[in-house]
């Protein structure tokens, strides 16, 4: 599975229900690979390629470990206790992310 293709599978999963009201933007920082954000607006979400100027939290991480976490096969935290992960900005949100998709 591409990058791309996580990308697509997380927009799918998402969860608008637990979006309503809420205004962030996601950034991934994908070491080997491109810097995605999703950007999410009130029980919407959009995915865009590239950078954000001021992006709610940034995930960095490879896409070994980004494939992981999608699929469910790797816990978040997990990964970022290992340092496979690490975040900028506002660490609580990346807690999010879990509601907010359904992975695995």
């Amino acid at each position: 599975m591409s990058v791309d293709q996580v990308f697509e599978k997380l927009e799918q999963n998402f969860n608008a229900e637990a979006a309503k009201g809420l205004d962030l933007v996601f950034q991934f920082d994908i070491e080997d690979d491109k810097v995605y954000h999703l950007v999410i607006n009130d029980g919407t979400c959009k995915l865009v390629e590239g950078e954000h100027e001021d992006p709610s939290v940034t995930l960095i991480m490879n896409s070994e470990t980004l494939k992981g976490i999608v699929s469910g096969e790797t816990d978040g935290m997990q990964a970022f206790m290992a340092g496979q992960l690490r975040a900028e900005g506002d660490m609580m949100l990346a807690t999010k992310l879990g509601e907010l998709f359904n992975m695995g």
